[in-house]
């Protein structure tokens, strides 16, 4: 609906046809309202207001370099900026970061699967156009939408948080594709929800000023030592644990991981300030899986 077919007042809405409608929140933001769209998940009605706020004023701007220590006393290590960090996402834990902080994933599918073929078994049993079929139906389409719902609040909080929390993100630009086609991690890789999370952390770091920094897709960040640089020619995926043969040091796979991909980060954003350093990675001949384009970020120096 354009913004001449509906009207706002407080927590209520005027739809055509319908008349004033409660809804469970009154508009957060200010600005143009350009329109308006009704839709329905599962029990859900559900109204997605468009408005042109001009601007990202609304959310404070992220900081290059970490706070000083005397101006953030009293404040919370999580709610202060702390410059660049790498995350490492995976399968048993959702996120590790480069400070070594592991934020486990909800894993909502998993949990509810049991419940899901369940009430998936009731509804074929139904018979068709009875309305038993049509109550199943509504049962099973409300499950679904809590599990979206759980993984969704999962993704928000955690890239709310990374992107209030540090300027610079580096990630890697994971073969999600590539990755589903394996018969034994595709629902584990599909309950984790890879592919949202780049694209929230994305624009979320955009509105605060921030930018993300994403990996070459073959870029070794597991089997390279963050301490000296030593590259291993193999490195599988059972071990998560391994010792660097050149300096001895002793790593989590993962954490090492988020380490490199925090070091590339600011390494690259060195190379598109000062013209230094080896860029993002280097340039593959293979042709490379078909995946989402996105728009690349433009480095400005301050």
């Amino acid at each position: 609906m354009s913004n001449d077919q509906f009207s706002l007042d407080g927590s209520r809405t005027r739809i055509p046809n319908l008349g004033w409608v409660r809804m469970r929140e009154s508009l957060r933001f200010a600005g143009k309202i350009l329109s308006a769209t009704v839709s329905r998940v599962a029990d859900r009605w559900l109204v997605s207001i468009t408005v042109d706020t001009q601007d990202d004023s609304h959310l404070p701007q992220a900081e290059n370099e970490p706070q000083d220590e005397n101006q953030v006393k009293g404040e919370s290590r999580r709610s202060q900026n702390q410059g660049a960090v790498g995350v490492d996402l995976g399968i048993s834990a959702l996120a590790t970061l480069s400070t070594g902080e592991v934020i486990p994933g909800p894993k909502p599918h998993k949990a509810l699967l049991g419940h899901l073929q369940r009430l998936s078994r009731g509804l074929s049993r139904k018979q068709k156009g009875s309305a038993n079929r049509k109550k199943a139906k509504a049962r099973l389409a409300k499950l679904h939408a809590r599990i979206t719902n759980i993984r969704s609040d999962a993704l928000h909080q955690l890239t709310t948080d990374l992107t209030r929390r540090f300027h610079t993100i580096g990630i890697e630009d994971l073969n999600v594709r590539g990755m589903i086609k394996n018969r034994r991690l595709a629902r584990s890789v599909a309950d984790m929800g890879f592919f949202e999370f780049r694209r929230q952390l994305t624009y979320k770091s955009a509105m605060r000023g921030g930018q993300v920094i994403v990996a070459d897709r073959w870029y070794p960040s597991s089997k390279t030592c963050s301490g000296c640089g030593h590259k291993l020619d193999e490195l599988p995926l059972s071990v998560r644990d391994w010792t660097c043969p050149a300096c001895g040091a002793v790593h989590d796979r993962d954490v090492n991981a988020a380490i490199n991909l925090r070091n590339l980060a600011v390494s690259s954003t060195v190379t598109a300030c000062r013209e230094e350093g080896a860029g993002l990675g280097r340039k593959t001949k293979a042709k490379p899986a078909s995946a989402k384009q996105e728009v690349s970020f433009v480095h400005v120096c301050a």
